[in-house]
């Protein structure tokens, strides 16, 4: 890469294709997720190195429950195991990993598999890895807003106080992604065009890199062909370009 590449602060990425890897290799669905999970840690080393600072990846969304059963299982096994290596990655990279999403619908043992991760990992200073589970965007909002709603009521607002109070900070505060910032680039692979109800709120200004690579093919050549097209774009926030 070139020495003037500008490098976006945050990714947000959708770990699309593992099925497809797995039927185009004639193995079972299961084997392109357990694949793609394999991909996370390069590709997270690859960010860091670049000088990414912030990495958000599309593990399992709301919408996902639909899938046949087996494969939920199979799924949530495979999170599971993910978030037991995860406990010793994030200390041999000094990566602190948070889960976002709705916790309430995952299993006891996801749940304290989850808690135990971010309590290890939470005071380290490298790449800020967060995971969406159970994740939907506009279930993100939706919770905001009802967070929103329960603080007022403790708090004694009126509703003519919540309405002078609420602004798109007070959203964005409410929201999985509160304290971090909201993502510069989005990744989506194996060639679907779509936001798939992904960080809808904060990927209001990014910018969208669709590629047709597979996520358990996708690498650091990726990344960087990524960050190239970022590096190009023209960011004016909804203002005019001076000069």
């Amino acid at each position: 890469m070139g020495e003037k590449e500008k490098i976006p602060r945050h990714v947000a990425i959708i770990l699309d294709g593992n099925g497809r890897w797995a039927k185009k290799r004639s193995l079972p669905r299961t084997f392109g997720h357990l694949k793609g999970c394999d991909n996370v840690e390069p590709v997270c080393k690859a960010a860091f190195n670049l000088g990414i600072k912030y990495v958000t990846m599309y593990a399992f969304s709301t919408e996902n429950w639909k899938r046949p059963q087996d494969e939920v299982d199979e799924l949530m096994k495979l999170l599971a195991k993910y978030m037991k290596d995860a406990m010793k990655l994030s200390v041999k990279n000094n990566m602190r990993v948070r889960i976002i999403g709705d916790k309430s619908r995952l299993s006891d043992e996801l749940n304290s598999l989850i808690a135990k991760l971010e309590d290890i990992s939470k005071d380290f200073t490298g790449l800020q890895l967060q995971i969406a589970v159970n994740y939907g965007g506009r279930d993100d909002i939706r919770r905001a807003f009802k967070n929103i709603l329960i603080s007022a009521e403790k708090e004694g607002l009126t509703y003519q106080e919540v309405i002078e109070k609420l602004s798109e900070d007070t959203i964005s505060d409410n929201l999985d992604t509160a304290d971090i910032p909201d993502p510069d680039l989005m990744i989506r692979t194996s060639g679907e065009q779509r936001l798939s109800n992904y960080l809808i709120w904060q990927l209001a200004y990014a910018e969208y890199f669709f590629t047709d690579t597979l996520w358990p093919d996708f690498g650091k050549k990726d990344l960087e062909e990524a960050i190239e097209f970022y590096s190009g774009r023209d960011r004016r926030f909804g203002g005019i370009k001076k000069g």
